[in-house]
């Protein structure tokens, strides 16, 4: 399935002795883009004309004169004369070596970010530095149906490999330790990011790494998608789909270095503690208030666990999340944009740190990506978390809360923002979205399944309509229980080993296949349970529509507020 390799593109000459690399950055205004000139920065600034000694920004700007003899000012088309001279512009002067390689400003826009043992991003990148991996998850018919909304894992391994013992076991290969699912809306006009806790409990699918099959569990924490008997990141692709319902188009992974090398890049994030932080596991020493952080002290603020909340991977989660969408806000700040020596030093961390999946594996398509995501207000981007709870046999782990964790994983599914952002508008006429495709019905004894039917959804006899329609499709033993507390989205319940005859019963009810959840607290003799959610339509064999409200006390962030400070004390 998975074939790593390294990707190595075009790349420029070596840069002259006392040439800044960021000085060969110019600004065509044909194009809105830099772009490489390597004889910019060879001559010295005095004898370079005055407009070539101008800020980029102000190099654009249209009612500067061109420099005398430049192409700008015969009417032609092409780069403000910002270095580089007549030689840089001589006709024919296009060996590989010297390709121009297009940079936008406008992909800066978004960044991908994972906190923790982790990372971050996404925009212009060099093909030399891009590690990318081969992904294969699986026949379509597998998988969650495909849309047009753009789904990218960013995963944010703590491998420690190449590290030394600062950051513990230097041998160790890396677990899936931040996971988040970028979700970017049809329209572009919001976006939402799930943050995916490492120590949930999941089902692993059966995956592969190069020729070598490896088998899935039915039952493991998270972070063991990776890394795990050699998972690789298809391994955690693949789970996340299997978990949420959510068709993935894209993977990024980096690991702890990239949080310090891109923080230092854009000159510090700003973050803030509500509390004075002293934690001798991260090595985070700060001062209740606002910092700015780079560096060695950004990764420990995205580390921080044991000092704050209640020490757990859950305190951390909204710590990397206000990390992340203030390193979104400084990357989109004009101090960053107008800066080539930034754009440089952040490209050239971004590429050393990261690896993605072959389908974005070079510049160009990042570029593209990036340019897609940038389209996104950062004002409509929400950072939320999978609703959890404890684990009732391990409170070590953690389960998916019920209905709140499926109604949040129907929204993503179904393309609904967090934000309040408007959805698309739809002709007169046309039926609501549902949650996600109906799941295919495997191949179970319908007759023998014992299946118990609970109403949720506070209309009256709902339990007894599905119990009904159940019957008629072969669940004899299908029968209603008593009433369940309030649910917004209906579930399916099941003990370890029947996971078949619960898709089955999902797939009956025309419910979505993430309904269906496994329950530590069923035996075998429980049988199937059903809670009917506000969500039921009635209507068995019809997908339910998509709640168009996220959970009343869901966790969330949201990108554009400045006044986050998430670190509190126990």
């Amino acid at each position: 399935m998975n074939s790593g390799h390294r990707n190595r593109g075009d790349s420029a000459d070596s840069n002259p002795p006392g040439v800044d690399p960021a000085d060969q950055w110019v600004l065509d205004p044909a194009t809105g883009e830099f772009r490489l000139d390597l004889d910019a920065g060879r001559r010295p600034a005095a004898a370079r004309p005055r407009s070539a000694r101008r800020a980029p920004a102000e190099a654009a700007d249209a009612d500067a004169p061109a420099p005398r003899g430049s192409r700008a000012a015969r009417g032609g088309k092409g780069a403000t004369a910002v270095a580089g001279g007549r030689a840089a512009r001589r006709k024919g002067r296009s060996t590989r070596g010297r390709r121009a390689l297009k940079w936008s400003a406008g992909t800066l826009g978004l960044v991908l970010v994972a906190g923790c043992g982790g990372a971050y991003y996404v925009y212009q990148h060099f093909n030399n530095n891009i590690s990318s991996v081969k992904v294969e998850v699986g026949d379509d018919s597998e998988r969650p149906q495909a849309t047009d909304a753009l789904n990218i894992l960013v995963i944010g391994t703590d491998s420690r490999v190449g590290l030394g013992r600062e950051y513990g076991d230097e041998g160790s290969t890396g677990h899936a330790d931040t996971t988040l699912l970028f979700h970017i809306a049809k329209d572009r006009s919001n976006a939402t990011v799930l943050s995916i806790p490492r120590d949930l409990m999941v089902q692993i699918p059966d995956c592969k790494s190069g020729d070598t099959s490896i088998p899935g569990e039915a039952r493991a924490m998270f972070n063991t998608s990776l890394g795990q008997d050699g998972r690789d990141p298809g391994c955690t692709w693949k789970t996340v789909e299997k978990l949420t319902g959510v068709r993935i188009n894209h993977f990024m992974m980096v690991n702890f270095e990239a949080v310090k090398t891109l923080s230092t890049a854009v000159g510090g994030v700003e973050v803030c503690a509500a509390t004075d932080i002293d934690d001798p596991y991260s090595h985070l020493k700060m001062s209740a208030g606002r910092h700015v952080v780079q560096g060695e002290e950004a990764l420990a603020f995205v580390r921080t666990r044991h000092a704050v909340g209640f020490g757990g991977d859950l305190t951390r989660i909204p710590l990397q999340q206000q990390f992340i969408s203030s390193m979104i806000r400084k990357m989109k700040s004009s101090d960053t944009l107008t800066s080539p020596t930034k754009l440089w030093d952040l490209a050239d961390a971004a590429t050393k740190a990261l690896t993605v999946d072959d389908g974005i594996g070079s510049v160009n398509k990042l570029k593209d990506l990036a340019l897609d995501i940038s389209r996104v207000d950062t004002k409509n981007i929400t950072f939320t978390t999978v609703p959890v709870i404890d684990d009732p046999t391990n409170n070590n782990h953690l389960v998916l809360k019920p209905n709140d964790a499926q109604q949040v994983f129907s929204m993503i599914a179904a393309d609904r923002s967090l934000t309040g952002a408007p959805a698309p508008s739809a002709a007169p006429g046309t039926p609501q979205a549902p949650a996600s495709s109906a799941p295919a019905a495997p191949q179970v004894d319908a007759a023998g399944v014992k299946v118990t039917v609970r109403n949720g959804s506070g209309t009256p006899k709902q339990a007894t309509k599905a119990a009904t329609a159940l019957q008629d499709k072969g669940f004899e033993l299908a029968v209603a229980g008593n009433n369940a507390d309030a649910a917004d989205t209906s579930t399916v319940s099941y003990p370890a080993g029947h996971e078949d005859e619960a898709q089955a019963v999902a797939a009956a009810l025309g419910l979505p296949a993430t309904a269906a959840q496994a329950s530590s607290r069923l035996g075998a003799k429980d049988g199937v349970v059903v809670v009917i959610g506000k969500d039921f339509t009635g209507a068995a064999g019809t997908p339910s529509p998509a709640p168009t409200e996220a959970p009343k006390d869901i966790q969330r962030v949201q990108a554009d507020d400045t006044n986050v400070c998430a670190a509190k004390g126990k």
